[in-house]
């Protein structure tokens, strides 16, 4: 294991901000990743797992503690069951089942981060979720010092939550395994409809699985959601915000003041989420309470590209982007009655 002491932590994030750690130990392996956890829970050491850094706010005075980074490799494929290690990227996992003919994660092309991290987020864009192919999650449980196998219904899968973001001291995730379709090179029912749109096909229709992976990658660079170190815009955690879901009573008072807000006939976006729950859109909320593409006139500003990018310009600290979000957060409320929920995790500070 490679181990560093005082270790600038913003260049292992996608917002290339925070402080530094106050030691940084870096495992290839699955034994080097329970080692140093077991060695930091015994010392009572406080603990930040780190993999692809594309879901992580660390304030600017660092961690006062051991940050373990995630560099675990293993890409496996036996017939249509795939397993890969924690620390594997995940767009280049994608882009190897899209080349081997299997179906199920085509539509996650171009997400950011390590693969460790898709069933803790439960990881989902374009129609797709990783719990739809999840089959069984490897994990060091802190609590019983074992390692143990999760299956799907175990993962307590929902919209952008499970089990691991439920209880993040106890599960450090060391494998994922998925079962993937064999569609004759063909993708999965294509559900998303701006991505059936792009296609020129109707929902619930197949495509060659490169067409699809293709077309949401530039689906995705079309709004800052591709990393490219070169352009700002995509400095981010991709969505800031999780779209609200709210019941029945909350989505009759958002409705009533939408239209006092916007007019008779306006009408917010509404998906079903369940037995008397209906989720809008973050993204919607945001633009309409005014903070519209490129709004800020500081080192952190959202996107010019999709309003849900909360992006570092090249200077920003942690505070400024925290002071960004606060004042979105509080006009949405202000202007809707809709408490919106940052999705990534915040090391040390907090909205």
């Amino acid at each position: 294991m490679q181990e560093l002491h005082d270790a600038p932590l913003a260049p292992l994030t996608t917002f290339r901000l925070g402080g530094p750690a106050t030691r940084l130990v870096t495992a290839t392996t699955d034994a080097e990743v329970i080692a140093a956890v077991r060695a930091a829970d015994d010392s009572g050491t406080p603990l930040l797992v780190v993999g692809g850094g594309s879901n992580l706010v660390i304030g600017d005075k660092g961690f006062d503690g051991t940050a373990l980074r995630i560099a675990t490799t293993g890409f496996e494929l036996r017939g249509r069951t795939l397993e890969l290690a924690a620390g594997e990227v995940w767009t280049d996992a994608v882009a190897r089942t899209a080349e081997a003919g299997l179906a199920g994660i085509e539509c996650l092309a171009g997400i950011p981060g390590s693969a460790g991290a898709t069933p803790i987020q439960n990881v989902g864009a374009y129609g797709q979720e990783v719990s739809s192919t999840v089959t069984e999650v490897v994990a060091y449980d802190r609590r019983t010092g074992a390692t143990v196998t999760l299956a799907n219904e175990e993962c307590a899968f929902s919209y952008r939550h499970s089990r691991f973001k439920a209880d993040p001291e106890r599960y450090v995730v060391l494998r994922v395994r998925f079962g993937l379709d064999d569609a004759g090179g063909l993708s999965a029912p294509v559900r998303y409809a701006e991505a059936a749109r792009a296609l020129g096909v109707e929902p619930g229709d197949r495509v060659p699985l490169a067409d699809a992976r293709e077309t949401v990658l530039k689906l995705r660079a079309g709004k800052g959601m591709v990393l490219d170190p070169e352009d700002h815009d995509t400095w981010s955690a991709g969505s800031f915000f999780t779209n609200p879901i709210l019941t029945d009573e909350q989505f009759a008072a958002f409705h009533a003041r939408v239209r006092e807000r916007l007019g008779d006939g306006a009408e917010p976006p509404a998906y079903p989420a369940g037995e008397g729950r209906t989720k809008t859109s973050a993204a919607w909320l945001i633009d309409k309470a005014g903070f519209t593409k490129g709004y800020g006139s500081g080192p952190a500003r959202i996107s010019t590209k999709h309003t849900l990018a909360l992006t570092n310009r090249g200077g920003a600290t942690t505070e400024d982007l925290l002071e960004l979000a606060r004042e979105i957060v509080a006009g949405v409320r202000e202007a809707f009655g809709v408490t919106l929920v940052n999705e990534p995790v915040t090391v040390g500070v907090s909205l």
